[in-house]
């Protein structure tokens, strides 16, 4: 499992800058669940309150490490979304109907398309950060039968 960091005491001593954050290119990785949070989603113009995951998604680049935090709704609205996440997580299969099995969340793998999100703070400074587009469904690994015709070896 990824360094999650620790909690700090009150009179700890503090040197990080925080200067280690990595925006990847856009483009397809090889990610890993490293931590989620059972959240709630207040509601807003297009979503009805319900509840929420927080799936922290790590992903290796060739510039570095980048954990992105991508929101699942646990609504009908987004079960398309719910579904894409556990099939490319390897827990279903495409058209299956399964439950939602968070406790293997973590330490789950699969291949996602990242891209990149910019957006303007209160002070206009303009900020990027990753986001997963989509994830893609797991390769069939065809079993390799050997293939035998008489006579030959």
């Amino acid at each position: 499992m990824a360094d999650q960091g620790h909690e700090l005491g009150w009179d700890s001593s503090i040197e990080n800058d925080g200067s280690d954050f990595v925006v990847l290119p856009e483009g397809d990785y090889d990610f890993e669940v490293v931590d989620f949070e059972r959240a709630r989603h207040p509601g807003s113009e297009k979503l009805p309150p319900c509840n929420k995951a927080v799936v922290h998604i790590q992903i290796k680049g060739q510039e570095g490490a980048s954990t992105i935090r991508h929101n699942l709704f646990l609504h009908s609205i987004t079960e398309g979304m719910l579904c894409a996440f556990f099939t490319g997580i390897g827990q279903r299969k495409k058209g299956q109907k399964v439950t939602m099995n968070w406790n293997a969340v973590v330490g789950a793998r699969g291949r996602a398309k990242v891209g990149i999100r910019k957006w303007t703070n209160d002070s206009g400074e303009e900020k990027v950060f990753n986001e997963i587009k989509r994830f893609y469904e797991p390769e069939a690994k065809a079993q390799q039968q050997p293939s035998y015709q008489a006579g030959n070896f």
